[in-house]
């Protein structure tokens, strides 16, 4: 079960939940995540199993990109519909308003986690301690946002597309949108469509996966290791040279097959099957960083 498994994540579970179902479903302990979502949040979860995990430091500034539904008019100590909401009073802006005011949050700003989030101070989670009322100061973080596409504004309700750099926090957009305008709002829908090169068309749901897993046909829902990471250049090698890269010994690869000065190269054996990530030593000389 060495690969990446798109999953149609559910509302109502965390994505916790979801790397347990998929542990008892494939039998592995090693699993990791491409990025979490809100319990109240559906759609692309990423999941790397098996030996693939060792993969998942190339994977760590992949771009996201949601489907989202504002909510004007009430704010929320979570930022979204999940906590205490209290209406506003405010009147509600019309969407050229919405749009003039949406422009602040294209491309790179600074923005401040929610207090509700999994960030960490002094190593502890913040929503720990905002549940137990206690101080949450969290430092604002650079995000970009390059894509913001304005939809439908049906009474309160706004609807969002928006492509951002991993690490921003939607419920937070959602809020400093609401203060911008001066009437509050949350976020009160998310549905994640894209995690990098991979799409939620390619997502199985948990029923999907269970069926699979009956017929013993699970394999099916992975996305092999020989067909992660296309965009680093990958090379073959016979037999011997495989057994001396495993070995953990350098290799070097010719100017032809892998662009002269690639910081990474994956290296394949003369069947496909990817055997380590080379990282650049010397011009066309490789040392095997990560063996698989």
């Amino acid at each position: 079960m060495d690969g990446v498994v798109l999953i149609d994540k559910p509302a109502g579970c965390t994505s916790h939940d979801i790397v347990n179902r998929w542990r008892r479903l494939a039998g592995t302990k090693r699993v990791g995540h491409l990025g979490t979502l809100d319990p109240m949040a559906t759609g692309l979860l990423a999941l790397i199993s098996g030996r693939g995990t060792r993969l998942a430091q190339f994977f760590g500034g992949e771009e996201k990109t949601y489907l989202a539904e504002i909510r004007f008019g009430v704010v929320s100590d979570t930022f979204d519909a999940e906590g205490e909401t209290v209406p506003t009073g405010a009147v509600i802006p019309g969407l050229e308003c919405v749009r003039e005011a949406a422009e602040r949050f294209r491309g790179s700003f600074s923005q401040t986690p929610p207090s509700y989030s999994a960030k960490k101070i002094s190593g502890v989670p913040a929503y720990k301690l905002a549940r137990a009322n206690k101080p949450v100061d969290l430092k604002p973080v650079e995000v970009f946002v390059r894509r913001l596409e304005i939809g439908d504004l049906q009474g309160d309700q706004l609807q969002l597309t928006i492509t951002c750099s991993a690490g921003t926090y939607i419920r937070s957009l959602a809020n400093d949108l609401g203060a911008e305008l001066g009437c509050g709002a949350i976020l009160s829908g998310l549905r994640r469509t894209e995690v990098g090169r991979f799409q939620l068309t390619q997502a199985k749901t948990l029923e999907q996966l269970a069926l699979l897993a009956d017929c013993g046909k699970l394999t099916e829902a992975l996305i092999p290791l020989n067909e992660l990471l296309p965009h680093i250049p990958a090379a073959q090698f016979d037999e011997l040279a495989v057994s001396r890269i495993r070995q953990g010994r350098e290799f070097r690869t010719s100017p032809f097959v892998v662009p002269p000065g690639a910081r990474h190269v994956r290296a394949l054996s003369r069947s496909g099957d990817l055997v380590a990530i080379g990282e650049l030593q010397l011009p066309n000389v490789y040392h095997p960083a990560i063996v698989l």
